[in-house]
């Protein structure tokens, strides 16, 4: 008897990211040296401090039961202080944060929380691929709102039908950007507000790249718009700001009600996250606070170093202002998922091609600066030897 899979497995996450991984593995077997610049997981180990405090919990026996489903009091109190401290925003412990194993987690779980089957909510495209996979676990129908470059990858609110904004639960959105590396001002986010207010919507932001921003530029938190906690809620996440991925803590804070709808589901099906990986979150918002701990300063040189390459063997990219990526234009003449294949056969670098995010991304590649700068400049010279023999 043969068993098979629901028919929302078959609707999940996007073909293109397994057909890449063959595609490595097949350039591989070949023994191909292979440059991966195609999921963005740090390649940076944690600081001392944060390795230490996680080193001296897991010895702790108090550790090991159950954790509570909404995080130790200890780690929300320090997301409250953090959240102080980098924007000026004031946040209840008991109900406006909830602990998360990593924004992912909330983010799949979220419309199961809020919506019902049948309900419409409006998500981005290009987005990330869970924003869209988790409407498919609740049954709800998304609104795809195109982001395009023409209008620096922000959306055209107004041009949201009247009738769909009046029926959607919620509309999310990610500044600065996974995949397209754009980035919102205070200007935007008030309108988004207002815009929320106006068709009674929950805002959902995802600001899990807030602390790897460029040039000078200082990412905000939507809920420092006056009156953002009435309609809005945030994920943000440790995992890139801390070089955390593989810890699994995130969290998010904002509308009480939405944050404890999104409890209440979790309390019946997880039991949280280990408390060691609390601690050791505790002492990476502790240490940032303390001694101002970021990393933008090491992907704004990688930035630099690999574009600047990349321009010298002909292909221009505009220079993004935040997160790990790069969402590059392509040359005429090809497809993302063409030119993706070709430069890792011919050139042995993964990246990602754009229509892996949505159908807007057609005609990108994301690239990320997962790799030192050595590996980076190898990238972009071979990047640029194979674009010179298809020239």
């Amino acid at each position: 008897m043969e068993f098979t899979g629901s028919k929302r497995l078959s609707q999940l996450g996007s073909a293109i990211f397994s057909e890449v991984a063959d595609w490595k593995r097949e350039v591989m077997n070949q023994g191909v040296d292979v440059i991966d610049l195609g999921i963005g997981s740090p390649d940076l180990p944690p600081s001392e401090r944060i390795i230490d405090a996680i080193t001296e919990a897991v010895r702790n026996p108090a550790h090991y039961g159950y954790p509570t489903s909404e995080g130790s009091l200890a780690f929300r109190e320090a997301v409250a202080r953090w959240y102080q401290f980098r924007f000026g925003v004031e946040l209840n412990p008991d109900n406006e944060i909830l602990t998360l194993m990593g924004s992912q987690d909330g983010l799949a779980h979220l419309a199961l929380s809020l919506c019902d089957p049948g309900d419409i909510a409006i998500v981005p495209d290009p987005g990330y691929p869970i924003y869209s996979a988790s409407l498919v676990l609740a049954g709800v129908e998304p609104y795809l709102l195109p982001l395009r470059a023409v209008n620096n990858f922000l959306p055209q609110l107004d041009d949201i039908p009247v009738d769909v904004a009046a029926k959607a639960k919620f509309i999310l959105l990610n500044y600065p950007s996974n995949p397209l590396s754009a980035v919102a001002d205070r200007a935007f986010f008030e309108h988004l507000i207002a815009y929320a207010k106006k068709h009674e919507l929950l805002v959902v932001h995802d600001l899990a790249y807030s602390e790897m921003a460029f040039d000078g530029f200082k990412p905000i938190s939507i809920l420092e718009i006056e009156g953002a906690k009435e309609v809005a809620v945030e994920f943000h996440s440790l995992s890139k700001s801390f070089n955390m991925a593989g810890c699994r803590i995130a969290f998010l804070t904002g509308n009480a009600a939405a944050v404890r709808a999104l409890r209440t589901l979790k309390s019946n099906i997880d039991y949280g996250v280990f408390g060691a990986i609390q601690a050791a979150g505790i002492a990476a918002l502790e240490e940032d606070m303390e001694h101002d701990h970021s990393v933008a300063g090491v992907y704004e040189r990688r930035r630099n170093v690999f574009i600047s390459a990349l321009a010298d063997a002909g292909w221009i990219i505009p220079p993004p202002k935040a997160t790990m990526f790069i969402w590059a234009p392509i040359p005429k003449g090809w497809t993302s998922r063409q030119i993706s294949r070709e430069m890792l056969f011919r050139a042995g670098v993964v990246v990602i091609p754009g229509d892996a995010f949505g159908a807007e991304g057609e005609g990108f590649v994301r690239i990320a600066l997962v790799q030192d700068e050595a590996r980076l400049l190898e990238a972009a010279r071979r990047i640029g030897d194979w674009l010179r023999t298809v020239e």
